[in-house]
């Protein structure tokens, strides 16, 4: 039986055209459909998907007893098929100092299998996995 770590909620008020906040007051943001000025629910999904599949890739580095700085980069992209069919799609960019961009690559790939966003959306969301080793924070 799976331990439960942690749990969060959100509560939102107005879909992409209100607020979102924390119940403990934590977090509190507008939110606007894309280019109106606030944030998004993209956005918000690219910020927790980066940190996550980041984390993700430190226990794959600490067990490969690999320690160079890295970064991940999530572009979350919505698409429209019509007028009530919306999709996403991410593009997750690393890049891992100190390793060869094919070792980078197999590094990445590990932390997908890793990763609980990744393991959530798997089958469900087009997500593409590549190397930049100019990335930078």
């Amino acid at each position: 039986m799976a331990q439960k770590l942690y749990s969060n909620k959100m509560i939102n008020r107005g879909g992409r055209e209100g607020e979102v906040h924390s119940p403990d007051g934590k977090l509190d943001l507008q939110i606007t459909s894309p280019g109106k000025g606030g944030t998004n629910p993209e956005e918000l999904f690219a910020a927790g998907y980066a940190s996550c599949f980041n984390s993700a890739l430190e226990v794959v580095l600490k067990e490969a007893q690999i320690d160079g700085d890295h970064f991940i980069s999530a572009e979350v992209t919505l698409y429209s098929q019509g007028p009530a069919d919306f999709h996403i799609g991410v593009e997750l960019t690393g890049h891992i100092e100190g390793v060869s961009e094919e070792e980078q690559q197999h590094l990445l790939e590990s932390a997908d299998k890793v990763c609980p966003y990744s393991k959530a959306i798997r089958g469900n969301v087009e997500v593409e996995l590549t190397v930049d080793d100019g990335l930078k924070y």
